[in-house]
């Protein structure tokens, strides 16, 4: 099994994630395409060791278990918005990091997050490569050449929040910093993010021709921050709105 760094991305992606989440927009990367968040201990694996120990601690219950991928990143990834500037779901407050250690910080993340992955790959007979970069905000992993591993997370992208979940909880343990990482599983991310770009334009069309506020569907906070940052990019503005799963972005026309 192969890791190879990518070369770091100048702009954020969106998320995380978020994410968008098996949204720690940190672990709220939340499901990619909007569906229940899943547990963060699958099988009984502890993202605090190596999935082997975990594998081997079997499904023993915990005091404090983890909270739930969309739980957990609503927490980190999902601020409300002001009305001074446009909601974007996932942006993080100024760190007082400078370049060149907040790209030290999120090439670690990546580091440790393959190495688990890659770990828990082999205990359960899975191939795979791992590609790792640092997208804007974020650390990023993409599990490329899985060909089992992407059919299970069809076709709603289930397993990959569990694993992004996992990955970012291995991270924190390590750190003792919460983790945006952003996973991809043979690119559904990447597809599920086109599709969202395609839906955000369209309302963004809507608003600019009926001069009114567009409302568009429940998603969670990697899809929120998609639209956002396409709107951002079209100078309108848009807002998250609504509670828990009624979540939503409004896209305003620009005044």
């Amino acid at each position: 099994m192969n890791v190879n760094d990518g070369t770091p991305a100048s702009t954020a992606a969106e998320e995380n994630s978020s994410q968008q989440p098996f949204e720690t927009e940190a672990a709220e990367a939340a499901p990619a395409d909007g569906t229940t968040p899943v547990p963060a201990t699958v099988g009984g694996a502890d993202p605090g060791t190596t999935p082997a120990a975990g594998a081997s601690a079997g499904a023993s219950s915990s005091s404090e278990a983890p909270a739930p991928a969309e739980e957990t990143a609503a927490v980190s990834d999902d601020p409300a918005p002001t009305a001074s500037s446009a909601a974007t779901d996932g942006d993080d407050a100024d760190s007082g990091e400078t370049d060149e250690e907040r790209l030290r910080r999120l090439e670690e993340e990546g580091d440790i997050a393959a190495d688990y992955l890659e770990e828990l790959l082999d205990i359960t007979d899975l191939d795979g490569d791992m590609d790792i970069d640092v997208d804007g905000d974020r650390a990023s992993v993409e599990i490329r050449g899985a060909d089992r591993l992407a059919r299970l997370n069809r076709p709603k992208g289930e397993l990959l929040d569990a694993l992004q979940e996992l990955a970012r909880l291995a991270v924190q343990t390590r750190t003792g910093q919460r983790s945006r990482l952003m996973l991809d599983i043979g690119g559904f991310r990447a597809e599920h993010k086109n599709s969202l770009e395609e839906l955000a334009a369209t309302a963004i069309a809507e608003a600019k021709e009926s001069g009114g506020p567009v409302p568009m569907r429940a998603m969670n906070p990697f899809e929120r921050k998609v639209v956002h940052d396409v709107a951002k990019r079209e100078g309108l503005r848009s807002e998250s709105d609504g509670d828990g799963k009624n979540r939503h972005v409004v896209i305003y026309p620009a005044s």
